[in-house]
């Protein structure tokens, strides 16, 4: 009996052994099923990498003074309507305080392309030591963070410059200033220079404080450009008119305002500029223009011709 006994006890531990073995198996088979589609899931629920463009916009270097600007000169939508794209090598025409550069060069790295920007003419014996100034500090600026910016190359730019690197840039970027080129007589020059820097099918984009339909001021006294006179003098220069956008659109900008177009955000004038850059009447009512916003703007894109041999 109790030989017996034994013998089945061992009879139903090994029983329940094998069934453990099973349900071990059984386990491990289901874990190595389930670990595929867990990977899965997780690689789904992973976010996307960000768009370069997108993040540069969003860049922690720009001032949050900048980025409230983006509501007015939308630079995403602009920048893809003009048709900026990965590799790229950019030409920003007079940077200013470089709001657009914040944007340009950290994507021109970020995508393989090449950033330069055009500054004061080195070359030009009558270059103020204000104009030198300026030029070095912008320079500096953007040496101090190579890591954002990339390298950015500076280009002598002015009424006397010589040309511009010839056939070498597939995106020229001219931002408010073509106003500023009527007043100093320069408009020919620039545009000449700029069709001869760009590669055959390069870009012009343009954006410019927009007059309404009708004789144009040549000297644009007020800031304010007509379209038609734009699309005209770059197409005297050999560009092609590619698009239109009203993606800077203003229709609140009436456009009759005492100081021109700086009477409105973000130059804000309360005074005539003839009285100096830092003149100011504390009493000048700004409700009415504060609240129309930036300007109207004209977005215009435009192409050298791809059969264009200079």
């Amino acid at each position: 009996m109790k030989h017996s006994s034994s013998m089945a006890g061992a009879s139903a531990a090994g029983r329940l052994a094998q069934v453990s073995a099973l349900a071990i198996f059984a386990a491990l088979a289901a874990c190595s099923k389930q670990e595929p589609a867990t990977q899965a899931a997780a690689e789904t629920t992973q976010p996307a990498a960000a768009d370069p463009l997108s993040a540069s916009i969003a860049g922690e270097w720009r001032s949050a003074e900048d980025k409230a600007r983006d509501e007015y000169r939308h630079p995403q939508e602009a920048l893809e309507f003009w048709g900026l794209a990965p590799g790229m090598t950019i030409l920003e025409v007079q940077p200013g305080g470089g709001w657009w550069s914040d944007i340009l060069a950290p994507y021109a790295k970020a995508t393989g392309g090449k950033y330069y920007a055009t500054a004061a003419d080195l070359g030009n014996p009558e270059l103020s030591e204000a104009a030198k100034q300026s030029r070095a500090e912008f320079a500096a600026r953007f040496a101090a963070k190579p890591d954002v910016y990339g390298t950015v190359e500076l280009v002598n730019f002015g009424p006397k410059s010589a040309p511009l690197p010839e056939n070498t840039f597939d995106f020229a970027l001219t931002a408010r200033s073509f106003h500023g080129w009527m007043g100093s007589g320069v408009t020919e020059k620039y545009l000449n220079d700029l069709y001869g820097a760009l590669k055959p099918g390069g870009i012009l984009a343009i954006e410019q404080h927009r007059a309404n339909p009708g004789e144009q001021d040549p000297k644009a006294t007020s800031g304010y450009v007509t379209e038609a006179y734009v699309i005209e003098q770059a197409q005297k220069a050999g560009f092609e008119l590619v698009e239109k956008s009203e993606i800077n659109a203003n229709a609140k900008d009436t456009k009759d305002h005492p100081f021109g177009v700086w009477t409105l955000p973000p130059t804000k004038r309360t005074r005539p500029y003839s009285e100096g850059p830092n003149a100011h009447d504390p009493n000048f009512d700004r409700t009415k223009y504060d609240a129309i916003g930036e300007s109207d703007r004209m977005t215009l894109k435009f192409r050298k011709p791809q059969s264009a041999t200079t």
